[in-house]
């Protein structure tokens, strides 16, 4: 291992690039220009191509077939020189081990590699306008007519949604059955075909990193169908365990660059309120520290869910809170940075005045996405409180 984390140091020391000219991306639902997302694919396919992504993946496949150590460290040495994120997050983090875990074979050899080297990025058709977090209701048709599928619907909040060459889609294949998830169907979907419209949706950090997909009519291969027809909730809640991080097959990097707890206490330093230095306040103080030991917490218990012994008593507590946990500390976080800046706070990206290029701003807005995506936090609280506490449904 010391050989293999000198070796993988080495080449991230020489490789990585932290400021290529123009403003990089803190989450894969920030890209918003060609040349942002040109520079973040050309990354992702060098990390690939110089063997450190994928690396615990079949390499049957295209992965690595190595020990998830290995992936593990190169991850840790990524963050230790603060390289960019990996852009294919939904390839990476949620198409490709539930293609692993459920796909056939076809499957698993047509789209892994791909998606690892970023030849193909992907996108996810789970949201539609009417349903908000009601995924059970979704209304995107799919009507099977020989070998296609004709799909028709609308899907929202789709992250790269103008960029993906593939969707995981969510989409209703009957209206029959005991329930409203009975009639649900999962499909991996070409998104650069004859039917498919995206519009872009401007978000409130300026960016526009995600679109709203019209399906009219659009013709999707019957053999991109998981599973069979009404099997496609199973799918999507297997989908949902990676996205939440209840379960992790680990495929190298990070798709969000998460501020730093330390990186607040360094800004925080150098800060001065009314003449004096922000830290001579004890309520700050006191708060500050609070939110280190949190985020050791968090980390403590990220390690100690992989240890099964650990956890014999809820074996998925710790992995269903770490979304929640994490999402909302990060974004009180990135909230409390902001009170070291006093009127700055206030200024952009851009604007003369703003600290740090509106870096800390940028943060605290792009933290809330976090709490959004996988599933709001109500929901999260919903799913702890049912599936880890035990508690009775709420109406």
């Amino acid at each position: 291992m010391d050989d293999f984390t000198q070796q993988c140091d080495a080449w991230f020391r020489e490789n990585t690039v932290n400021e290529p000219g123009f403003m990089l991306p803190l989450t894969f639902m920030e890209v918003s220009t060609d040349q942002q997302f040109d520079f973040l694919r050309n990354w992702q396919r060098k990390v690939y191509e110089a063997g450190y992504l994928g690396m615990s993946w079949p390499a049957i496949y295209g992965g690595g077939g190595m020990h998830d150590e290995y992936q593990r460290i190169a991850t840790r040495i990524m963050r230790k020189y603060d390289a960019p994120i990996m852009i294919n997050a939904i390839g990476n983090g949620w198409a490709g081990p539930l293609i692993l875990d459920m796909g056939d074979e076809a499957m698993k050899r047509r789209f892994i590699k791909p998606m690892l080297a970023a030849e193909e990025i992907w996108c996810q058709g789970f949201s539609e306008p009417e349903h908000g977090s009601d995924l059970g209701s979704a209304q995107t048709k799919a009507v099977r007519d020989g070998d296609d599928y004709i799909i028709n619907g609308s899907k929202i909040w789709t992250s790269l949604g103008d960029r993906a060459d593939q969707m995981i889609l969510l989409a209703r294949t009957s209206n029959d059955g005991p329930s409203k998830y009975a009639g649900l169907s999962f499909f991996l979907a070409p998104m650069k075909i004859p039917g498919v419209e995206t519009r872009r949706i401007k978000k409130l950090t300026g960016e526009y990193g995600f679109v709203q997909c019209f399906f009219t009519d659009a013709r999707i291969p019957a053999n991109g169908i998981m599973g069979e027809e009404g099997q496609g909730w199973s799918m999507a809640m297997k989908t949902l365990e990676y996205e939440r991080g209840a379960k992790v097959k680990p495929v190298g990097g990070y798709f969000v660059k998460e501020m730093d707890v330390m990186s607040v206490v360094d800004m925080a330093k150098t800060a001065r309120r009314g003449g004096r230095p922000v830290l001579d306040d004890p309520i700050i103080c006191d708060k500050l520290v609070e939110h280190i030991i949190d985020i050791q917490a968090l980390n403590l218990n990220n390690q100690r869910r992989r240890m099964a012994p650990l956890n014999m008593d809820r074996p998925m507590g710790l992995a269903l809170l770490n979304k929640l946990g994490r999402t909302e500390l990060i974004r009180e976080l990135t909230e409390f940075s902001l009170n070291f800046l006093g009127s700055r706070a206030g200024y952009y990206v851009d604007e003369p005045n703003a600290a740090d290029n509106g870096y800390w701003h940028r943060s605290y807005l792009n933290s809330f996405s976090a709490t959004i995506g996988g599933g709001t936090s109500e929901i999260q609280r919903n799913i702890v409180a049912e599936h880890v506490l035990g508690l009775p449904k709420g109406r």
